[in-house]
């Protein structure tokens, strides 16, 4: 366990760090611009609704998939994973995609 100092004392710091893949599979899509105009929105909701870390980060070149990343850092493993639970419940239940698989990491600083 990492240890931080606090005057006289040392005290324990924790540290999650969360991330989730998504593979998506895209409605009737005939280009790379017709997949950009629905990826683009979904990362942007993302990052405006819980504030982390997005980017399509998989089948950059196929037109009908796209792999989304997701990042979170926090103290608190129980938030962590609520925060997690509410972006694949938001991604999972997006009509205009179908979300073929979910992979989800969870770390402390101790693993």
């Amino acid at each position: 366990m990492t240890l931080r100092s606090a005057g006289v004392y040392a005290v324990p710091m924790a540290m999650w760090v969360g991330a989730l893949q998504f593979d998506l599979l895209l409605g009737d899509v005939h280009s790379l611009k017709e997949k950009r105009s629905l990826v683009r929105p979904l990362i942007a909701e993302v990052r405006k609704r819980f504030e982390l870390s997005v980017a399509e980060v998989d089948h950059l070149e196929l037109h009908r998939r796209a792999g989304v990343g997701v990042a979170a850092v926090s103290p608190d493993r129980a938030h962590l994973v609520e925060v997690l639970d509410a972006v694949e419940h938001l991604v999972a239940y997006r009509p205009e995609l179908e979300l073929l698989s979910v992979r989800r990491t969870l770390r402390s600083v101790e693993d």
